[in-house]
This record gives C-alpha cells, structure tokens and sequence, in this order.
C-alpha cells in the first residue's frame, strides 16, 4: 500500500539510517499509491544528489516534470505516477555531487531488466501469495536433524529440448521428483538476485531486491519456493553481501559520492567489482532488508553468506586486521534474521580460522548456525589425490578434521567452487586408472556421509561427471547410460536414505560424546575406523584406502553381539567388485583397539563399509522377580531388536 504515508516517514528513515531498518523494501523502491489514488510511488535514497528526476516508459524517458520531491535533506526522495503501470520500465536520471548526470537502476526494484538492460521494472509485491504455513510453522535449523544439501544452478541443471531454460516453476516441477527420489532434504541455489553478467554466475550482484528475469518473474519464484514446501524441501539462497558489480547502472558512485562502497584504498575487491562499506548504517539496512524480504515474502529458508572471510578481515586478509564495521553489520544482519523467522538457517562461507562463527555468546559470536568446514574440503580431497603408496605420510590428513570440528557447527561442502576453473571434476580429482577413479568416488561419498557435519554436493557429483561445470552447460546426465556412472547415483541415493534413517548419523552430531576413534593411526595400512552412537544405535566406519583386499580384518567394537553391514562401496550396484560381508559379524574373542570386543570382516580394495548394531530397546528391559515375588532389579534382555 506504498509504505509509510509522508506524515509518518520520518521515524523509519530514522532508522533506515541508523542501519536499524529491516522492512527497508516496505517504503523504498516502487509500491502501488495510496489508497484511493491510482498508479505508483517512488522512493530512493540518494544523500549527495543535487536532483533527482524520474525517467521510465511512461513519461517516454524524459525527465521533464519528473523531478522528485526531497522528503529530507539526508537524502530522501520520493514522487508518485498516476500513470505508471506494473511491468513497465525506469530509471533514476540523478544528478550527482560530482556534477554529472547519470541513469540509475532502483537499488530497491523488485524487478530488473535482464543482464546489461539497466532499467528496473514495476513490479507490485502484494500479489505475491505464499501457501505453505504449515511448512514455515514446523520448519527449525535442523541441528538434530538430517540435512543434505543439493547445491545447484537454475540455468544448468537441465534445459528443454530445444536448448532453451526452464522458468523456475517449470524446473520445481522436474528437479523435486529427483531431489525426493534421491533423498535430498534441502536446495541451495546459486544467486538468484539480478545480476548482470552471466559468467559471474550470480556472484556480481545488482539487484539484491530483484528476483533474476532469466527464469521468470518474482511471482514465479515464489511459486518455486511453494513447490518445494509442499514437497517438504528446505530453500537455500546464496547472498552476496561482500561486493557489487561494477556496472554504471549500478550501485557505483550512485548520486556521485561513495553511497554504498568505500571511499578509500577498499574500495575495490580482489574480484574486480566493488566492496560494499559494511560500516555504514544505511548499507547494512540496505543488506538486511534484502534478506528479511527473500526470507518475508518468498519464505525462504536459510542464506549461505559468500565470502565471510572478507567481512571479518580486510580484503579477506587476516595480516589487516579485522574489519570491526563489517563484523558488526554480520551480528546484526544474523540477530534480525533469527529474531523475526522461525528455524531460518544462516550459513557462512568461510575459510578463515575466526572463531565463534556459529558459536559464542552474541557478543562474540558472529551469530551463523552453520558453517562451511573449508578446511575438511580441502584436506580432503588433497589426500583422495595421492597414489596410495604416499598415503601413509598425509595420514593425519583425515583424521585433523575432528580436532577442530566441535569448535564450530560445520557443513561439509564439495560444492561448485571445486569443479570450475580447471579443477577437475570430483571424479577427476580422483588417483588412478578409470575403475580406482571411481572405487575411490565411492569411498569419498561414504567417508562425506559417515563424517559428522552437515552434507553438500552441487549437481553432477552425484552422477561423477567428467566434465566441470559452466555456466552455459546443463548437467550431462547421459551419462547415466554408463554402468559406473549409475552406480555413483545409487550409491548418494542410499547414503541419503541412511542417513535419514540411522539416527546415529544427525543425533547430537555436535556434541562430542557421540563420536570416538577407534583406529585412527593405523597409517601404515591407512584404515581408519571411528564410531557414532546414538542412543537406539552404535554405527561402525570402516575406510581402506589402498587398494590392498583384506579377507579377515579384526576390527575392535564396543558392544557384544551382531554386526549388520548396512553399507559396502564394493557392492556390484554401486559399480564395485561384490566383495562385501554377506552374513551380521558376531563378536568373538577377546577385543583390540581399546575395546572390549571384536569382529572379523572383509574389506574391499578403496573400500568403505558401514555397521551396525542396534542397541536393546528400552521396552524389552525386563523386571526380575525374585522368590519372594518382589522388584529386585532389571535384566537387559539380550535379543537386537
């Protein structure tokens, strides 16, 4: 209904400027006018400008009795367009304090013009609807709960025949029938915020109120995020709150003077774009209203920060300092966040050692839920690099993840980042020939799933693509003609459905008593066993990372009984060789490994094997009656449910 009236404006300016101003996309930008008048009102902020005059299709882009009133001398303006209808286009035509007069996208807008258009369009954001309250209402941060993330790209995932891209509701109805298949629990999408540059792939962004046009309109979107509701699937959003790109429509210089970017030797990122000056109170309004309106009118659920190591520190650069104001604008941004949207997930991408993350009190603290353990990423797929003879020397290359992990809440990340720019693909990353390649996969995914922490894969890792992804390819899923390629899928699909239904895999997975070492330095061989329990289960990882076969293996376990092997790699259907246990492993003997039991198996060359053993449930917890007929105390009845 056009936001506050013009008697009522000051208070939230106000606090727009003290950078207090989550509902900033509720007065600025384009709403329809008053009740009883009929077109739109404009608002910008613009504190340096001498004059700002509104251009569009309705006025045919001549500024002549479109200046705008200034409300303010701090900088606001506003006009209203009884004329102006939705879908039409326009521009701020400002004249700066530098004395020249430039064409200025609505850093508001909730529509813009594809790519290097420049124009923004009227969009009225009340016909938006969401039906999915009952989703919203249960939703929660997941902490004990399984979370599988599916990172993808809207424009590559897959295309139509004829080479053209789905819109976002017509990807909804294709990409959720896979993602139920293949058990996934949540999407991230890479920026969906307009963004000029195709080959930026989201991460140069403009329009951070404005829904990208390459797949449709905002209502299409938001018919998108409703889909995937109602098929009980989380929404991720990649937000750019770093940098901005440098196009002259833009942000840039936007009434002449620095309005959203520093005005010094920080001017400019290492990207080539622009840094925002996360110590104004203005921009941090600016950022945060944009999360609070993805996450208020699209209910989204979560936002993973980019780039966070170059919020805490200058230029990403811990030799610098820390960036006290951008520190500052993440703690703000993640209390507004968590106070107004239940269970909303907020995730940094981070890759520096900064502590208190996602834990610590709110004073030290950045405030995130989650984030993206960098350093397992690249430890990891470091070691799954080496010819196995070298193995035994980086030993401690996949066991130095759990000396840190319970420091934070971390996601475990294989994601976009590492299949890009002549990285290799996940596959191609891998040591050895075409089918050690592959054994090799399968054993990374398993020891991904059996690691504490959250998972994330981008599209194409879970068919093992060969080629990286671009931005202009959709995924090759012919490839799932080829056995090998088949078996990969499979394999996600059943760590998935595992990991939903092994609690010992999500239950209190950051808390420490729940995990325990037990063969963590056998580098010679290098196997590596640990164990995770939860109260219903004790789950047994095994990981041979050679391609030496071992036909009967003792492996110490904690608990007497039965073994169920609920996972071997080397499984026919996963592309391996079929040598995996086919009978439960009972315990024998005297235990090893500081355990009090043991069992003997087979493990595979590369091979990954999960078990486990179900502990009594608490209701076949017997009485013993004594002769006398009294309760003297319980006996566990020793059959594994």
């Amino acid at each position: 209904m056009g936001g506050p009236g013009k008697m009522d404006y000051h208070s939230f300016f106000d606090s727009f400027l003290q950078g207090h101003c989550p509902d900033a996309y509720q007065y600025f930008g384009v709403h329809r006018a008053e009740e009883g008048k009929t077109g739109f009102v404009f608002r910008v902020y613009a504190p340096m400008a001498k004059e700002v005059d509104l251009i569009g299709e309705f006025n045919d882009w001549k500024p002549e009795g479109y200046q705008m009133q200034k409300l303010d001398y701090q900088g606001l303006y506003e006009i209203t367009v009884p004329t102006a209808k939705e879908g039409q286009q326009y521009k701020f035509h400002i004249l700066g304090c530098d004395g020249f007069w430039k064409d200025k996208q609505d850093p508001f807008a909730f529509q813009d013009e594809l790519r290097e258009g420049g124009s923004s369009i009227i969009f009225d954001i009340e016909k938006i609807k969401m039906n999915d309250e009952e989703f919203i209402t249960d939703r929660d941060t997941c902490f004990n709960k399984p979370v599988s993330i599916y990172e993808f790209h809207m424009g590559t995932w897959k295309r139509k025949e004829d080479g053209s891209q789905y819109s976002y509701s017509e990807l909804a109805d294709i990409l959720i029938p896979y993602l139920l298949d293949m058990g996934y629990t949540h999407v991230e999408a890479l920026p969906v915020s307009a963004y000029p540059n195709d080959k930026s792939w989201g991460y140069q962004t403009l329009g951070f109120y404005a829904i990208d046009g390459r797949w449709g309109s905002p209502s299409d979107f938001a018919v998108f995020v409703s889909k995937m509701h109602k098929a009980g699937i989380s929404v991720i959003m990649d937000f750019v709150p770093v940098h901005f790109a440098l196009d002259p429509f833009g942000l840039e210089k936007f009434d002449g003077s620095c309005v959203f970017e520093y005005a010094n030797e920080h001017e400019f990122s290492q990207w080539g774009t622009k840094n925002f000056d996360l110590a104004k109170d203005p921009v941090r309004s600016f950022l945060i209203g944009s999360l609070v309106y993805l996450a208020r009118v699209f209910h989204v659920d979560g936002f993973r920060f980019d780039a966070v190591s170059n919020v805490i520190y200058w230029d990403g650069d811990a030799s610098k300092g820390e960036n006290s104001g951008a520190i500052e604008f993440v703690k703000r941004a993640n209390g507004y966040l968590h106070s107004l949207f239940k269970g909303i997930m907020m995730i940094a991408e981070d890759s520096s050692a900064y502590g208190h993350v996602t834990k610590g009190g709110f004073d030290e603290g950045l405030g995130f839920d989650y984030k993206w353990d960098l350093g397992w990423m690249n430890d990891t797929l470091k070691y799954y690099m080496k010819d196995p003879v070298y193995r035994k020397y980086c030993h401690n290359q996949l066991t130095f993840s759990m000396a840190y992990f319970y420091s934070e809440n971390f996601i475990l990340p294989l994601s976009h980042d590492e299949v890009v720019h002549m990285k290799g693909t996940i596959l191609n990353k891998m040591w050895g020939s075409y089918d050690n390649k592959f054994a090799n996969v399968r054993n990374l995914y398993a020891y991904q799933w059996a690691h504490p922490g959250k998972k994330l894969n981008f599209m194409g890792n879970e068919i093992a693509t060969f080629d990286e992804w671009k931005e202009y390819d959709p995924v090759a899923f012919n490839i799932l003609s080829y056995p090998k390629h088949q078996g990969i899928q499979r394999l996600i699909k059943d760590l998935n459905q595992i990991y939903r239904n092994h609690s010992a895999m999500y239950f209190e997975e950051y808390n420490p008593s729940h995990f325990s070492w037990i063969m963590a330095d056998n580098a010679e061989q290098s196997v590596y066993v640990f164990k995770r329990e939860s109260e219903d289960e004790c789950l047994i990882f095994i990981f041979n990372m050679t391609p030496n076969f071992y036909w009967d293996y003792d492996i110490g376990v904690p608990y007497e009984g039965t073994y169920e092997e609920i996972l071997n790699t080397d499984k026919g259907c996963y592309g391996g060789w079929n040598q995996y246990n086919n009978n439960p492993l009972v315990t024998h003997g005297e235990g090893i490994h500081n355990q009090k039991f043991k069992i003997t198996l087979k493990i595979p060359s590369f091979g990954a094997v999960y078990l486990c053993y179900r502990k009594p449930r608490k209701d076949t917890i017997r009485p013993y009656i004594s002769k006398d007929g009294a309760e003297t105390a319980e006996i566990k009845n020793k059959i594994h449910i």
